[in-house]
């Protein structure tokens, strides 16, 4: 703030200009030798105390002082002294004419990233108010500014709201000093304003334009040269901008990822990227436990009790913790009609949804209910580029520090999605050079398929980090416990095929085909590992194996079927249309990739609808080119 110096001419008229502080000045604003309009707000034997506005006040001492004085009086003084403990001294200045001139608080604001070397003095800032969140003493207001997202404890007393209409969404200035509490920075308030008007406004658009520069995600090459990928490159930036502005304006994030491991090698990289990046914006040390969370989903589709489950909790955390209603995020999942009921009901409270999926997608049914949408199908590719694939570089978009703890994750993606794309060869090679070789690499998709079994709904964070062997450099127990779940589950796949491949039928179709078929409701285990889509799985893999022709593997229940084939273009998710329009009361409903999926039907139609799909197996087209792709659903 500059000024005309005191006594020179300020005004037209030819008075002396004395200026008079805004209620939010503070002592930063005060200059020496400027003259200032103060009120008189004691009197006492050795002076007068003043104030210059709500936080600036001040001693007049007698020994300056002439002439007789009242409380309320206004007098013209400047600083004389500011003592060690803070205290001002002030002088009257002899002026009889002058010019009042107002004076603003001046605003130099004071980013989040500068709060470490500020602690204990007084800083100013600007932002959004993200989260408002009462405890036993202070209300504290998680807002974002330019540089981060900081808490904010303001103390009306224990347990009460401070500044009760100030909301989620408000833009505001805060003024006070960071402290340090419990090894974490935030600022004790000591005013806090919503703004309104035009200065809201230039406000929000100056936030605004910081977080769309820094929402922006990372430009990093691809692990491997694949054109294939490069189609899907722009969808993935979209994602993880969406995300990293999520971030930003401190939104939670709910991952949902399919229960395998290509779902597993999808989220656990974003997950840890996200959890990074959030440490870095946020204050709280404790924000990327409470703003990320990530759920497996047994289903090939989000199911409504997710779903539900999903929003309670949700608006469960924004009645006790005054948080945003989080994004969501779909991973090796989400793309189909089945899905449509579960977005429709997040609908209602405006909740944004993002997918990242390789299977056939229904874009006609799930396109206006999604806020972003990466499917290789709609560039004309297919299953054969996994979710965890592109979710790798997902991850390294929105936190590319992470890239040398995932140059293996696309493989074991691969290998557990049975992917024979073209670019399986150079991610073999990439983990090859972090010391995955195609053995240990078999061994650690076998492991988190029997993790992911036995978690069940569990997320299972730290024991699918080191299995996975990201954000963990225990590589001794990493090993043990691959070896340990895959040695584990491989026994149990035997007894389970010991007892069911008595009972496995078998015909020729016309096309050519071996047709192989087991009811696994009765001639399998139940409730235990290996599940009825990983036991078919396996019984297809040993007959390909055996035979060297084309094999189509259906393993049904009352009420379901889960399909396999190779060397066969089955086409599974039209299949399932037909047999939804084909069949009357059935009840079809189901999808997957061309040669890899499951169909529902009502248990009274199940032989209908059996013997209708093995008559379009029968017609369907053998095809060399396709082998062994992706494990069935369970």
């Amino acid at each position: 703030m500059t000024r005309e110096s005191a006594g020179e001419p300020g005004a037209d008229d030819g008075d002396s200009v004395v200026y008079d502080l805004a209620s939010d000045c503070t002592a930063a604003d005060v200059e020496q030798d400027q003259p200032y309009l103060a009120e008189i707000n004691g009197i006492v034997d050795y002076g007068v105390f003043v104030d210059l506005s709500e936080s600036v006040s001040g001693l007049v001492h007698e020994s300056v002082l002439s002439g007789t004085y009242a409380v309320g009086d206004d007098l013209v003084v400047k600083l004389e002294t500011v003592r060690e403990n803070g205290d001002m001294a002030f002088e009257p200045v002899d002026i009889d004419d002058y010019t009042v001139e107002p004076v603003d608080h001046d605003y130099a604001l004071t980013g989040t990233d500068r709060l470490e070397s500020n602690i204990g003095e007084q800083i100013h800032l600007e932002g959004e108010v993200v989260q408002v969140k009462q405890t036993g003493g202070p209300t504290i207001f998680h807002i974002t500014d330019e540089d981060g997202v900081v808490p904010c404890a303001a103390f009306e007393e224990a347990g009460v709201r401070a500044y009760p209409s100030v909301e989620v969404g408000d833009i505001v200035r805060v003024t006070g000093a960071p402290e340090h509490r419990e090894g974490d920075v935030q600022i004790e308030v000591d005013g806090l304003s919503k703004l309104e008007g035009e200065v809201a406004d230039d406000a929000r658009q100056r936030l605004e334009t910081a977080l769309e520069a820094r929402a922006q995600p990372h430009d990093v090459e691809p692990l491997i040269d694949w054109p294939a990928f490069e189609k899907l490159r722009p969808d993935l930036q979209n994602v993880a901008k969406l995300l990293r502005r999520t971030v930003l304006e401190g939104r939670p994030i709910r991952v949902r990822h399919h229960a395998d491991g290509d779902g597993m090698c999808a989220a656990v990289p974003v997950q840890i990227a996200l959890e990074r990046f959030i440490a870095e914006v946020h204050e709280d040390a404790d924000a990327p436990r409470h703003l990320i969370k990530r759920l497996p989903a047994k289903a090939p589709f989000y199911e409504m009790e997710d779903a539900t489950r999903d929003l309670n909790f949700a608006l469960e955390d924004q009645e006790k913790h005054g948080q945003q209603l989080p994004l969501l995020l779909m991973l090796d999942n989400g793309s189909t009609a089945e899905d449509v009921p579960a977005y429709e009901t997040l609908a209602h409270y405006d909740i944004p949804i993002a997918v990242v999926d390789h299977h056939h997608p229904d874009p006609d049914a799930v396109e206006d209910l999604l806020d972003a949408h990466v499917n290789p199908y709609l560039h004309g590719e297919d299953y054969r580029i996994t979710t965890g694939m592109l979710c790798v570089e997902l991850a390294r978009m929105i936190y590319p520090e992470i890239t040398d703890e995932l140059r293996h994750v696309p493989a074991v993606a691969g290998i557990s999605d049975r992917s024979k794309a073209d670019a399986m060869t150079d991610y073999l090679e990439l983990a090859a050079e972090e010391g995955f070789d195609e053995s240990r690499l078999q061994d650690l998709s076998e492991a988190l398929d029997y993790a992911a079994f036995w978690l069940r709904y569990n997320s299972g964070d730290q024991l699918i980090q080191d299995l996975l062997h990201i954000d963990n450099g225990d590589e001794e127990r990493h090993r043990e416990l691959v070896s340990f779940f895959a040695d584990r589950a491989r026994e149990e796949v035997d007894e389970q095929l010991d007892a069911a491949m008595a009972h496995l039928e078998h015909e020729d179709l016309d096309n050519g085909a071996h047709l192989y078929r087991i009811d696994v409701e009765n001639y399998a285990h139940r409730f235990t590992y290996p599940a009825p889509g990983k036991t078919t799985g396996e019984i297809h893999d040993r007959k390909i194996e055996e035979t060297g022709d084309p094999v189509i593997t259906v393993g049904y229940g009352p009420d379901f079927a889960v399909l396999r084939s190779d060397g066969v273009r089955l086409d599974i998710p039209n299949m399932v249309t037909e047999l939804e329009e084909e069949i009357s009361g059935g009840g079809v409903s189901g999808g997957g990739h061309l040669v890899v999926g499951s169909i529902k039907f009502v248990k009274g139609k199940r032989e209908e609808v059996i013997d209708a799909l093995v008559d379009k197996m029968e017609e369907a087209e053998i095809d060399e080119a396709l082998s062994s792709a992706a494990p069935i659903d369970d």
